[in-house]
């Protein structure tokens, strides 16, 4: 398989181009999400390739309270593989963008003019998992507070599917 070089300008502009994709009509809906949402570490269990992922496994997004009530400061981290490999974070500055109704539409800034929009498309009822998107469902993501069963990660799977997602296109990279 060869393997692509992107410099700091192509990963700018591909980071660029995800935002403004993420701003796109025939948004998905979203779910109501509590406070308890945004606070503590929740592990990336499935997600969209991107080059940004490349070699990344054991994912995971801790979130903490900032200074504002609709303020979330982000970290971001994976190791390169192998799971016990050399640790890569990234954080950024979140603010609830529907703060107050469902709170589930939340823009993250991180370094370099990169932004993201996540938005939560599904909660299970025990509130152990959650899977999110950006506006366009050109990427999504499927995150746990646990590794999942393999019954369970097929729920994951069958309900991302359900919303409409291809989940042929996700990758499941060892935690």
């Amino acid at each position: 398989m060869k393997r692509v070089t992107l410099t700091i300008g192509t990963a700018l502009l591909a980071a660029f181009l995800l935002g403004v994709a993420g701003t796109a009509s025939g948004a998905p809906q979203v779910v109501k999400v509590g406070p308890d949402h945004y606070s503590g570490t929740w592990l990336e269990i499935g997600r969209t390739p991107m080059f940004m992922t490349d070699g990344c496994v054991a994912g995971y997004s801790t979130y903490r309270q900032g200074k504002a009530p609709d303020e979330v400061l982000v970290e971001d981290g994976c190791r390169m593989e192998p799971p016990d490999g050399r640790l890569k974070t990234v954080r950024g500055n979140g603010k609830i963008e529907d703060f107050g109704s469902t709170n589930a539409k939340m823009r993250v800034r991180y370094p370099l003019l990169i932004t993201f929009n996540y938005w939560v498309l599904y909660k299970s009822p025990d509130k152990s998992w959650f899977i999110s998107a950006n506006p366009s469902t050109t990427d999504l993501w499927i995150y746990a507070r646990a590794v999942p069963s393999k019954t369970k990660l097929q729920r994951m799977i069958r309900k991302a599917s359900e919303l409409g997602y291809d989940v042929r296109k996700l990758e499941f990279p060892p935690q």
